[in-house]
């Protein structure tokens, strides 16, 4: 709870006791940015390889934005914006151009939010707002350049939040958020630290490597229900599908250990956690423990099938532990009830530096694991499991609202206890 109140009281009567999110105003969002301990590496890592190239690109942003304002030639549209002190508005800006050879122009018609949303919404991330928001989403594609093959105007697609080339090395590999044909961390939904490339909740969506990218929804696959595999479904399913597969051939009816929040509050949503729940279900976990202090996350885990704990106290170390806490001392519990030759997984951390039981993970012979999803090469396998009915997205969604409505839906989202919200035409 921090901060500058930014909703009216029925908002925040709405939420039980203490479940209130409160947002940062303009300088205390600055100084907070400046202050994160977790911005330096970010801002190094974002500079450290096409510095040059991420340079030329934000200038011309910034002269296309003068030159649109001094004389209009482009279409205009609308897109979401934040601002410090969870203020959500649409904001008229122009359209993308048309697009190049291999590139495409997309209308999102369902987008979801990240469990990060919260965290940047309030400004408490080293992303400087304002930003055009949002970053997950399926859309429908409205023109295509002359060489892109894969897609047409009308198809449906899933649209991954990292900027891929498709050509590159990396990509090649499929190591598709380190594509080398853009620089670091280029990412939609993340304003200046992403790259500038715009945000999902928008009218229209620039996609500059259209066949490298875009991903056809199968048939069948209500994009509401997909909304949310550009991103979070697939962190859940790379957190697990890489090591639980392994791990159940050794023992078939071993249990799976997920973390949500425990104790420190940070404005973060789980549904990552409870993504990966459903992938270890899918992919053969018997039994599924969720601990998190949270009762409406303990009542949510138990309606997807999962054994639900408000701590870990009493509970033996598992084989596999998810750790989706995002703290320094969450990574210690989970390293500490994974069992040996076990494997423990983190979906992100917002800390610049975190200890680790070197030495109990050593004679354990504990694997750990920690890193970014490479979206475009997950989401595939992601919809082959939902197009074969063994993976359910939908059931993590707990709020519905329209695209017309996203200012005051993504406020509430981001002031609120919301898991996941999924908007649509």
């Amino acid at each position: 709870m921090t901060d500058t109140a930014s909703a009216d009281p029925a908002v925040i009567a709405a939420y039980p006791a203490g479940a209130y999110h409160r947002a940062r105003g303009t300088v205390r969002h600055l100084a907070g940015v400046l202050a994160c301990n977790a911005a330096i590496p970010a801002l190094r890592i974002s500079l450290e390889r096409d510095a040059g190239q991420r340079a030329r690109r934000l200038r011309a942003e910034a002269a296309d934005r003068l030159e649109q304002r001094r004389r209009p030639t482009r279409k205009r549209m609308r897109a979401l914006v934040a601002r410090p002190g969870a203020r959500f508005a649409w904001h008229d800006v122009p359209a993308p151009p048309p697009p190049g050879p291999g590139a495409a122009i997309v209308h999102p018609i369902a987008v979801a939010t990240c469990d990060l949303d919260r965290a940047m919404g309030l400004g408490r991330t080293p992303f400087p707002l304002p930003m055009c928001f949002g970053h997950e989403c399926v859309a429908e594609v409205i023109e295509t350049g002359d060489d892109v093959r894969t897609v047409r105007p009308g198809d449906r697609v899933v649209v991954p939040f990292q900027i891929n080339c498709g050509d590159c090395r990396a990509c090649r590999a499929g190591l598709t958020a380190n594509c080398t044909g853009v620089p670091p961390i280029s990412m939609y939904g993340f304003g200046l630290a992403g790259g500038h490339w715009g945000g999902a909740l928008a009218d229209l969506l620039a996609v500059p490597y259209a066949d490298a990218m875009l991903v056809p929804l199968p048939g069948g696959v209500d994009p509401a229900a997909a909304a949310s595999v550009a991103d979070n479904v697939s962190d859940g399913y790379r957190n697990v599908a890489a090591h639980l597969p392994a791990l159940l051939e050794r023992d078939p009816g071993m249990p799976v250990l997920i973390l949500g929040e425990l104790g420190h509050r940070l404005p973060l949503s789980s549904s990552v956690p409870l993504y990966a729940g459903l992938v270890a279900k899918a992919l053969g976990a018997q039994k599924i423990h969720f601990a998190d202090r949270r009762p409406h996350l303990q009542r949510h885990a138990g309606e997807l099938g999962f054994h639900p704990h408000a701590t870990v106290r009493g509970l033996p170390p598992a084989p596999f532990v998810i750790d989706g806490t995002c703290t320094s001392r969450g990574l210690a519990t989970a390293l500490h009830h994974t069992a040996p030759d076990g494997v423990c997984t983190t979906p992100g951390v917002l800390r610049r530096t975190a200890r680790i039981p070197t030495a109990l993970m050593y004679g354990r012979n504990i694997s750990y694991h920690l890193g970014r999803t490479h979206a475009r090469a997950v989401i595939p396998h992601v919809l082959g499991l939902m197009r074969q009915g063994e993976l359910h997205p939908e059931t993590v969604t707990t709020h519905h609202a329209k695209l017309d409505d996203a200012p005051a839906a993504i406020h509430d989202h981001v002031v609120g206890e919301a898991t996941k919200t999924v908007l649509t035409e």
